[in-house]
């Protein structure tokens, strides 16, 4: 549910946005170039209580870091995906999003929040810099613009940690990234590409939606260590296939967070010609409260990684030593969302995770 804005409320964010034109904006603090932060706009308070979530990346980075610090969710989230959750991430309201496809959050009604800081995380390109500022100039709220990709995070949760004034939280979050990827260095450090398999992850109900190279949706399969086979088509962001095109590249490994295209994969004949469907390596990872493989692009997908090393290396020695996804679903859940599951959701993940 939506907060409702008063008369008061919304004279004073009025007022406030007519004062931003005269707010001298603080130029783009310089970073390194090793660091995810990619733009800081405005004078930006110690430990900011009011954080303002530009997008779903940004939303789920900050319910893992400070949930006590964040407003409300960027996106709408079901009874059943909130059920995931810890109680203080479960009782936020929806607010709405200012980046991504289409804003639904109008600068009147952000101003009336009145958050301390409105951070944004994922892609960090000029554009969405170019956007940040607009955004800083606008409102004069302090603005921060974070970079996503995931192998990144273990970074980007002690950078933004440290920003929201949690860098104990952030440590420890982020030396649950740094172990995952010391594993995914196990695993596929040493593997030629040449023996990687061929993936294609699939969107949509019909599965011909993914992302090409260099797309942040689909960035968790090179990293797991697979092929994106889409990448053949070159480099951007989502993009529309052919079933000639999906016969062409004939993926070894179909990955979907879709159930009607699984099921499609299963039961229609034009799709039976690829090795993925003939092979049975079919996999649907789980969407609550958030995507393992994207849905947003941000640390969410973790687990996923762990869940797609085996399904993408089955029976690798690095991997047999480990304690049972279960487990480590239970424990990220618990470390990540504040969230303690039942035998029954561990089980409904793991019965759609296959």
């Amino acid at each position: 549910m939506k907060p409702q804005l008063t008369r008061r409320h919304l004279l004073g964010g009025l007022a406030a946005w007519g004062a931003a034109a005269a707010w001298p904006l603080q130029a783009a603090i310089p970073v390194a170039a090793t660091s995810t932060i990619a733009a800081r706009f405005g004078p930006l308070p110690a430990a900011p209580q009011r954080v303002f979530a530009a997008g779903p990346p940004a939303g789920v980075l900050v319910a893992a870091l400070a949930p006590q610090q964040l407003m409300g969710w960027p996106m709408q989230l079901s009874d059943v995906a909130r059920s995931y959750l810890g109680p203080q991430l479960r009782a936020l309201p929806h607010l709405g999003r200012l980046s991504g496809r289409g804003s639904t959050m109008p600068l009147e009604a952000l101003l009336a929040l009145q958050p301390s800081l409105v951070l944004d995380a994922g892609t960090a390109d000029a554009t969405y810099v170019s956007a940040t500022e607009r955004l800083a100039r606008q409102t004069g709220l302090p603005c921060v613009l974070v970079q996503g990709s995931l192998p990144d995070h273990a970074r980007q949760l002690r950078e933004v940690g440290a920003l929201l004034g949690v860098a104990a939280r952030g440590e420890t979050l982020a030396q649950y990234a740094d172990a995952m990827a010391a594993l995914v260095a196990q695993v596929v450090g040493s593997l030629p590409m040449a023996q990687r398999p061929r993936v294609y992850l699939g969107r949509s109900a019909n599965g011909l939606e993914t992302g090409l190279a260099g797309s942040i949706n689909v960035e968790v399969i090179e990293f797991a260590g697979g092929r994106n086979v889409a990448a053949a088509a070159g480099r951007g962001g989502l993009t529309r296939v052919s079933m000639e095109q999906m016969l062409a590249w004939d993926p070894e490994v179909i990955l979907t967070q879709e159930p009607a295209f699984a099921a499609l994969l299963r039961s229609d004949p034009l799709w039976r010609g690829i090795s993925a469907v003939r092979s049975g390596r079919i996999h649907l990872a789980p969407m609550l409260p958030f995507g393992w493989l994207d849905g947003p692009p941000s640390v969410n997908r973790l687990i996923g990684v762990r869940w797609l090393l085996e399904k993408l290396h089955p029976g690798h020695a690095a991997l047999r030593g480990l304690p049972p996804l279960a487990q480590a679903v239970r424990e990220f859940y618990a470390l990540f969302y504040g969230a303690q599951l039942s035998d029954a959701q561990v089980q409904n993940l793991l019965g759609i995770a296959r």
